[in-house]
C-alpha cells in the first residue's frame, strides 16, 4: 500500500484472512509422516467430479449450493410485477440445488441464537446462489458430549469429564439449538423435514478422552433454481450496489476471526460478541423480495447476489465486485444503533443481509417490489471498474478502506500443515458376564442416536 493501513483495514484483512473465510486447511499442503501429499483436501473432493467426463452438475464448487439438472416443470408465477395481480401457471426449467455448512462456534457459545443464525445464514446461501433462487427445506443436525441428564444416570458417561466454562453443556447445547434452528424455520416459514442426532464422550485405552466437546451443527437446505438464473453475471462500471435486508447492530463483531482459532476462557466475553442474532421475520421479508426477483424470468434485475455471512459488509461487499471495484459511502449502510464506529459498521456480522448489482435502468421496479414487501434496501455505491474498494466517510469526509482487490482477495501463499499418525490399540469386544440380550437392548435405545428415531 506504501502507507499505514487504517484499523478499519486491520480488521477487515483480520476477517478476509481468517480459516472461516480462506479455508487454509483444505486448500493446504499435507505432510503426513513426513511425507508431502500430492493433494490438498479441495483437489480431492474436486476430483470426484472430473472435467470431460458426462454428468449432470449445473454448479459444483463454487457459488453458494450446488445444483443438478432439474426439468420443465408447471409453475405459479405472477402476472404483473411491483403490484398485487393474478397467478398463472406457465413452463419453468428448474434445477435442484442443495447447499450445507456447519455453525459449530456459535451454537457451542450460545446454543439457542447459534443455531437460529446457522439456519439463516444457510437460508441466505440458498436464495443467493446464481442470481437468486428458491428455498424448499431445511435439514437439522447437532453432534454433542455426554448429555449428563440429571437424575438420570448412563454407564457410559464419565462423570469425571470437565467441560469448558465458556461453552454451554451439552445438554443445553442438545436442547436449545434445536429450538433456535426449529424456531428460525417456523417463523422464516420452511420445514425442518430431516436430520440426525449424537451423543458421545468415552476415554480410549490410550487414555485418550474422545468427545464432542465443541459442539457440531449441521443445517443443511434443498431450493429450486430458474434454468436462466444458473450464472451471475460479471459487475460492470456503473452497476448499483445494493444491500437488502435488515439494520446493523454490534453483533457479529469478529465472527469469522472467532470461530477459527481456540477458544479459552479468556475470550469469552468477546466470542459472545462474535455471535450474531437472528431475525427470521426481516429474512422472510428479503425472501419475498428474492423471489419476486426470480419471477421476472428473463427480466430478472438481479445481476448477481452475494449473502452476508462471515466478515459483514467488509467481506461481501468485495466479493460482490470482484474483481472490477467499487465505491462506497459507508454512511449509507442501514443501521439501527447510531453508536457504532465505522469498523463496526463495515465488520459487523449482522444478519438478514444481501449484497446485489442491478442495472440503473432497474432501480425503479427494483424499488417497487421492495416497498411492496416491506423489506429495507440501500443503494451503497456503484461499480468503478479500477479493481479497487474505496470506503468513504461523508460524515468526516475520511477514507477508512482504500485496497486493491487483487491483494485483498488474491492468491496467497499457501499454508504447510505438518501432522503424524499416532498407533491406538483397540481392546477386542468383551461383553460382561451376565449380560443379557433385554439388558443390552435396553441400553442400545438409550443411545441419542437410536433412540432420537
Amino acid at each position: 500500500l506504501g502507507r499505514d493501513p487504517t484499523d478499519v483495514e486491520c480488521f477487515d484483512m483480520g476477517q478476509s484472512n481468517s480459516e472461516h473465510s480462506r479455508h487454509w486447511f483444505f486448500g493446504g499442503k499435507m505432510v503426513i509422516d513426513g511425507n508431502a501429499k500430492p493433494h490438498t483436501l479441495f483437489q480431492m473432493v474436486k476430483a470426484t467430479l472430473p472435467k470431460g467426463v458426462p454428468n449432470n452438475s449445473i454448479i459444483a464448487f463454487h457459488d453458494n449450493s450446488s445444483s443438478i439438472r432439474g426439468y420443465e416443470c408447471n409453475a405459479l408465477q405472477p402476472t404483473t410485477f411491483g403490484k398485487a395481480g393474478p397467478l398463472k401457471v406457465a413452463k419453468q426449467t428448474l434445477h435442484p440445488i442443495l447447499t450445507a455448512e456447519t455453525h459449530n462456534f456459535p451454537c457451542g457459545v450460545a446454543p439457542f441464537p447459534g443455531a437460529e443464525t446457522g439456519t439463516g445464514g444457510r437460508l441466505r446461501d440458498v436464495m443467493a446462489t446464481g442470481r437468486g433462487a428458491y428455498p424448499v427445506a431445511g435439514v437439522s443436525s447437532y453432534c454433542v458430549g455426554n448429555l449428563n441428564i440429571p437424575a438420570y444416570d448412563l454407564p457410559w458417561e464419565d462423570k469425571s469429564f470437565v467441560y469448558p466454562s465458556n461453552l454451554a453443556s451439552p445438554l443445553d447445547i442438545e436442547i436449545e439449538a434445536s429450538n433456535g434452528a426449529s424456531d428460525y424455520g417456523n417463523k422464516y416459514g420452511e420445514p425442518v423435514i430431516h436430520g440426525f442426532t449424537r451423543s458421545f464422550g468415552q476415554r480410549l485405552p490410550n487414555g485418550e478422552r474422545f468427545e464432542w466437546v465443541k459442539p457440531i451443527m449441521f443445517s443443511a437446505g434443498i431450493g429450486q433454481l430458474d434454468g436462466g438464473h444458473t450464472t451471475k453475471g460479471e459487475p460492470e462500471k456503473g452497476m448499483l450496489v445494493v444491500k437488502l435486508g435488515g439494520p446493523a447492530y454490534r453483533i457479529g463483531i469478529g465472527g469469522g476471526a472467532a470461530s477459527s482459532r481456540v477458544q479459552s476462557s479468556e475470550n469469552a466475553d468477546l466470542d459472545f460478541d462474535a455471535v450474531q442474532r437472528g431475525d427470521a421475520e426481516m429474512e422472510n421479508r428479503m425472501n419475498r423480495l428474492m423471489r419476486a426477483c426470480c419471477d421476472m424470468g428473463d427480466k430478472n434485475p438481479i445481476i448477481s447476489v452475494h449473502d452476508q455471512g462471515a466478515g459483514g459488509n467488509g467481506n461481501v461487499l468485495k466479493e460482490i465486485v470482484e474483481p472490477a471495484g467499487a465505491s462506497y459511502d459507508i454512511r449509507k449502510v442501514f443501521v439501527g444503533d447510531n453508536t457504532l464506529s465505522v469498523l463496526e459498521i463495515w465488520g459487523a456480522e449482522y444478519q438478514e443481509n444481501n449484497a446485489l448489482l442491478i442495472r440503473p435502468a432497474d432501480e425503479e421496479i427494483f424499488k417497487a417490489v421492495a416497498k411492496r414487501e416491506n423489506c429495507p434496501i440501500r443503494i451503497l455505491g456503484e461499480v468503478t471498474g479500477d479493481g479497487k474498494v474505496v470506503v468513504h466517510d461523508s460524515e468526516d469526509g475520511s477514507t477508512p478502506v482504500d485496497l486493491p482487490l487483487e491483494l485483498v482477495l488474491g492468491k496467497m501463499p499457501q499454508k504447510t500443515f505438518v501432522d503424524d499418525h499416532q498407533d491406538v490399540h483397540l481392546k477386542p469386544l468383551d461383553i460382561p458376564e451376565g449380560t443379557t440380550v433385554s439388558m443390552a437392548l435396553d441400553r442400545v435405545l438409550r443411545l441419542l442416536s437410536v433412540g432420537s428415531k
